[in-house]
């Protein structure tokens, strides 16, 4: 690779898991917006729904969730608590619409316990209507699964689990702070599938401290051996700036740009040989699998959860810090626990910031999750559907650069992002973001 391509990779983009992204949502979007774009929904709205538990036994240093470290029951038993008044209040919002997909994400909802977990369910199904659930899906730490948590899982009609593993190496495992020997992910996946929860994805990284293309390669290889449905392979992101625990990774053991572009390689070309399909930028799907079709059929979306084939036609957040998406724009609750339990415990919704969609925002959106979900965009073909045909002349002199290297390729209107390009897809996306060149707010890198 030569020294431009170095340079791409290492420019700070978002992830453009939305658009527009996180960074530019403000305070005057509030509860009353909210309230009032939950019920401007049509009656034949199908919600998914998204409820994060902030709370894991311990951080692992590589972590960017919202999330913390707790030792004791009571916060935990609190934030029940504050979660079944959040729905009890969107659910009377929304006067107990459809809900076709449910996640529960974190840190580790598990921690929940199975009572909870019940209890919840419980709530959510007087709340909403939950009978035509198509997905149910939990985030997992495999080091917490066992044989309770299992039946449990199973009795609230858990469909789907997603394993964080990142890596399988011990001296990297020892490096972020999550030591999770393979038996311990293979028990897991074990009493998963043997109490019908079939569906399994697994998460892994590149780009971790004291990472090699060999680690990649192993962990790569023996993800694969538990037959997931699904991998997802993340770029890990150094921000200590905005995540202090991760100011204890030492940097001089963080592989450099080159190193990371030839993890994201070697990681791809082994599972796309153990027959995984590469899917966007960074997940691998069996061919059988639903995501695999999705994409062949360009019905793949991209959301907070990644790639998916969630169509709903609005996601409700719930829970501290959740970001819900309405057809009128992005929402998201209080970060921190205590304002989010405040504004919840007295009947109120905890909207802190949001932002309204415009025309053009609604424009972009599409041709960035288009790009991020199918590698490929005709801009003629966007234009004729729309009033105001937009000619991008801006944007095609921001993806000149990536062109040149043979990261895309223009034919026209017609923008393919080549096998070499994909792991610059978010640079290709980016040239599309209105907000981008004005921007404070400081990104991962492209690769």
């Amino acid at each position: 690779m030569d020294a431009t391509e170095i340079a791409l990779a290492q420019r700070n983009v978002p992830r453009y898991t939305s658009y527009p992204t996180a960074p530019h949502f403000h305070d005057g979007i509030g509860p009353a917006d909210y309230a009032e774009w939950l019920t401007e929904l049509p009656a034949t709205t199908n919600l998914s729904l998204y409820l994060h538990v902030p709370f894991c036994s311990e951080m692992c240093l590589y972590c960017g969730c919202n999330t913390k470290a707790v030792l004791r029951r009571a916060p935990i038993e609190a934030y029940a608590d504050r979660l079944i008044d959040e729905i009890d209040i969107v659910g009377t919002l929304t006067n107990g619409r459809k809900v076709r997909r449910l996640h529960w994400g974190g840190g580790t909802p598990s921690m929940l316990g199975a009572a909870r977990l019940e209890q919840l369910i419980g709530t959510l199904h007087d709340a909403f209507d939950l009978s035509q659930l198509c997905e149910h899906a939990i985030e997992l730490d495999p080091r917490r699964v066992n044989r309770e948590l299992v039946r449990a899982l199973k009795a609230i009609g858990i469909t789907r689990a997603s394993l964080g593993v990142q890596d399988f190496s011990p001296h990297v495992q020892q490096a972020i702070g999550r030591v999770q020997p393979f038996d311990v992910v293979a028990q897991s996946v074990s009493l998963l599938r043997a109490a019908g929860i079939a569906s399994i994805n697994i998460d892994l990284m590149y780009g971790l401290p004291q990472q090699t293309g060999d680690d990649v390669m192993r962990s790569a290889v023996l993800a694969a051996s538990l037959n997931p449905e699904r991998l997802a392979l993340f770029g890990y992101a150094h921000v200590p700036w905005f995540k202090i625990h991760q100011r204890r990774i030492r940097e001089t053991e963080l592989p450099g740009t080159a190193e990371r572009l030839d993890q994201a390689r070697i990681a791809a070309e082994t599972l796309t040989a153990l027959a995984y399909r590469p899917i966007g930028l960074d997940h691998f799907a069996d061919p059988g699998d639903e995501l695999t079709f999705a994409q062949s059929d360009g019905r793949m979306r991209r959301n907070f959860q990644g790639y998916t084939t969630d169509d709903a036609d609005a996601l409700i957040g719930l829970g501290s810090s959740s970001i819900g998406k309405l057809p009128q724009g992005y929402v998201q609750n209080a970060v921190d626990v205590g304002g989010y339990s405040r504004a919840v415990a007295d009947g109120r919704l905890a909207t802190v910031k949001g932002i309204a969609f415009s025309d053009d925002d609604r424009l972009r959106a599409y041709i960035i999750e288009r790009l991020m979900c199918d590698l490929a965009i005709d801009l003629d073909k966007i234009n004729a559907r729309i009033e105001a045909p937009h000619h991008f002349a801006d944007e095609f002199e921001r993806l000149a650069p990536l062109a040149a290297n043979g990261l895309i390729e223009i034919d026209g209107s017609r923008i393919t992002v080549t096998k070499q390009g994909r792991p610059f897809v978010r640079l290709a996306a980016s040239a599309f973001d209105a907000y981008l060149p004005s921007t404070k707010a400081q990104h991962s890198a492209a690769v």
